[in-house]
C-alpha cells in the first residue's frame, strides 16, 4: 500500500474517532440536560401545590428557572461543538434534552405568567450576554418541547383541584390547554411525531375536563359558600391520597416477603 492511500485511510480513521467521541459527548450532555430538567418539573409541581396566591406561584417559577440555568450553563459550555453545521450534525442528539428543557422552562413560565412562552423567549435562554445564540432552535423542538406541557398541566390541575382556588385555576387550564391542541393540531402535516404529541395532549384534556365537569355538576347541587365546596374537596381528595399510599404501602409489604 502506498503512503499516500495509507495517510488517507489515516486521516478518515481520526475523522470518524473524533466524530463518534463529540457525538458520545453530546449524548452524555443531552442525559444530564434531561435529568436535570426532570428534576426542575417536580420541583415546579411541588412548589405549585404549595403555593395558594399568585405571588407565591412566581416565586415558584423563580426558583425553577434558577434551578433551569444549570442547564443554560451547558449549553453555552457546547456552543463551540454545535457551531454552523455542527448542529445539524448532531441535531438529533441534542433534540430529546432540549425538548424536556423546553418543557421545563413552559411549565416554569406558565406559573408565573399564565400562558405559554413564546420561541422567541426560548431562543433568548439559549444566547450568551452578547445576545449570539448557542445554536438555532428549530420550530419542531419548539412545538414538540411546549406539547409536553400539556401533560405537566393536567397534573397540576388534578393534584391541586383540592386546594383552596382549585376548582377555578382547573377550569381556567382546562381552557387553555383545550387551545393548545386546537392551535397545535394545523402543524402536525408538518413536524414530525407532532401527531403522537397530539394524542397524549387529548388524553390529557379529557382528564382535567372530566375533574372539571364533576366538580361544577355537583357544585350546582349545593347552595353552598365556594370556601366550603373548597373544604369538602380538600377533605375528599385527601382522604383518596391518603387511602391509596396505605393500599400502595401493603402492595410494597407483600412484595418484601
Amino acid at each position: 500500500m502506498s503512503s499516500s492511500i495509507y495517510d488517507q485511510f489515516l486521516f478518515f480513521k481520526e475523522a470518524l474517532d473524533d466524530y463518534h467521541d463529540q457525538r458520545e459527548r453530546i449524548i452524555k450532555a443531552s442525559r444530564d440536560i434531561t435529568n436535570i430538567s426532570k428534576r426542575t418539573i417536580f420541583l415546579l409541581h411541588r412548589r405549585a401545590l404549595e403555593a395558594q396566591d399568585a405571588p407565591a406561584r412566581v416565586k415558584a417559577s423563580k426558583t425553577g428557572l434558577t434551578k433551569l440555568g444549570e442547564v443554560q450553563r451547558m449549553y453555552a459550555s457546547m456552543k463551540d461543538e454545535l457551531d454552523g453545521d455542527q448542529f445539524w450534525r448532531y441535531q438529533r442528539q441534542v433534540s430529546p434534552g432540549l425538548q424536556e428543557y423546553i418543557e421545563a422552562l413552559s411549565f416554569a413560565h406558565f406559573l408565573e405568567n399564565g400562558n405559554l412562552v413564546t420561541y422567541e423567549q426560548v431562543q433568548a435562554t439559549l444566547c450568551g450576554t452578547d445576545g449570539v445564540a448557542y445554536f438555532p432552535l428549530t420550530i419542531s423542538d419548539y412545538l414538540l418541547g411546549v406539547s409536553d406541557l400539556t401533560g405537566e398541566l393536567m397534573r397540576l390541575a388534578i393534584s391541586g383541584f383540592g386546594s383552596p382556588g382549585g376548582r377555578s385555576r382547573a377550569l381556567e387550564t382546562c381552557t387553555f390547554v383545550r387551545n393548545c391542541k386546537s392551535d397545535f393540531e394545523r402543524f402536525t402535516p408538518y413536524v414530525w411525531e407532532l401527531h403522537k404529541k397530539q394524542v397524549v395532549t387529548a388524553q390529557s384534556l379529557s382528564k382535567i375536563e372530566d375533574a372539571v365537569y364533576t366538580a361544577v355538576l355537583r357544585t350546582s347541587e349545593f347552595d353552598l359558600p365556594a370556601e366550603m365546596l373548597d373544604d369538602i374537596v380538600n377533605q375528599t381528595v385527601s382522604s383518596y391520597n391518603s387511602h391509596t399510599r396505605n393500599f400502595e404501602r401493603q402492595d410494597d409489604d407483600q412484595l418484601d416477603y
